[in-house]
């Protein structure tokens, strides 16, 4: 058996009372001692929450030709991106199913940072080399930064006590230096939770001296450690994929509802693009919807969706919305069955319980800003 990898914060969590768990191979805090999922939740929500996000990876990609290269490779069109800009992509098989998502950070014309999902480090550097025509432009880089996500209204006033900088006051999808403690950080305005905030990427040997800090400079800003529970149901409330539930290697950036990202006309195209204009033209096979359910029940990925008593379709995430106050879930269907108000069932533990098609995101928080 493969031991599990540990975070630069390893040591914090167990400090705070960390409920560690097996997560893509690291072992990561699910929540926390005396707050719990609600807790840390809502404390995002309404104040500024940290989570711990280094088992992400981080691949460079540097040189003349790099912008080029990338391009091919990814959905969205990053040749429109100026320096310190980002944008959400998907990264595709020639079929268009998707390898991953990821987000790609435009840090000058020859330099270009990706951050992939951390099940998928080693996958995503391999499809990159295997595709590339330029390989020897793609470095893999995930042991080289550690990660702590900054998110919550209070997001940029505690930032600015203990890193201020020029992403404070950005809007969405931007990058810039800041420092810390003579060290640079790397400090965007992305994030997973549907909150203003950001993602700082950092030298891992700093790691637990700046989360600490921000921990000590926001006890009146009411700043939370978050654990993998509470981040999962911040972004199952905004909608936002999963890789591995929503997106997987037979699914489609189309039929996750993610097509915003995907540019199959720009110039030369990008591994995967006529694919999934042939898959545009024919129809889409399944359609992801939201569900609320109007009965008393808390859906779970892989339970089934029924229509008139026969399976339709799935959950593929699932959850009791802390901030909506009601079960919800991100499910496929039949594009038939996707529009608003159409009346279905999930099926938990044997029973039926009714749902409903609805929009998302679940929610709105105060602080959010659209992508």
């Amino acid at each position: 058996m493969t031991a599990l990898q540990r975070t630069p914060l390893y040591d914090a969590h167990l400090r705070l009372g960390g409920q560690m768990v097996a997560f893509a191979g690291w072992e990561m805090p699910v929540q926390y001692a005396g707050k719990g999922l609600v807790v840390e939740h809502e404390a995002t929500r309404t104040a500024v929450g940290l989570f711990d996000v280094s088992h992400m990876g981080e691949i460079l990609v540097q040189g003349a030709d790099a912008m080029v290269e990338l391009n091919r490779l990814v959905s969205n069109d990053i040749s429109k991106l100026e320096d310190g800009d980002a944008c959400y992509n998907v990264l595709c098989h020639e079929d268009g199913g998707a390898v991953d998502d990821l987000y790609v950070y435009r840090l000058d014309s020859e330099r270009w940072f990706v951050v992939v999902n951390a099940s998928n480090v080693d996958k995503d550097f391999a499809h990159m080399q295997r595709l590339a025509r330029k390989p020897e432009l793609f470095h893999n880089r995930s042991r080289d930064f550690g990660q702590i996500a900054v998110q919550g209204p209070n997001a940029s006033a505690l930032l600015a006590r203990v890193s201020p900088g020029d992403a404070i006051g950005l809007p969405r999808n931007k990058i810039r230096v800041h420092s810390f403690r003579g060290a640079n950080l790397l400090v965007a305005t992305t994030g997973y939770t549907g909150e203003a905030g950001f993602e700082v990427y950092c030298p891992p040997e700093i790691a637990d001296s700046l989360w600490t800090a921000l921990l000590e400079a926001g006890a009146d800003l009411g700043v939370t450690p978050v654990g993998l529970g509470a981040r999962d149901t911040l972004r199952l409330e905004m909608g936002f994929p999963l890789y591995g539930h929503e997106l997987d290697d037979q699914t489609s950036g189309y039929e996750a509802r993610v097509g915003w990202a995907i540019k199959p006309k720009k110039l030369g195209g990008f591994v995967g693009s006529d694919a999934l204009l042939r898959l545009q033209a024919a129809g889409l096979p399944k359609k992801l919807v939201g569900l609320e359910l109007l009965d008393r029940g808390v859906p779970r990925a892989d339970c089934q969706v029924l229509h008139n008593g026969a399976v339709v379709g799935k959950v593929t995430s699932g959850t009791h919305s802390p901030t909506a106050k009601k079960p919800i879930a991100l499910a496929y269907v039949p594009p038939g069955l996707s529009a608003l108000g159409t009346e279905l069932s999930v099926d938990i533990r044997g029973q039926a319980k009714r749902a409903v098609v609805v929009a998302f995101p679940f929610v709105t928080p105060g602080s959010f800003f659209p992508q």
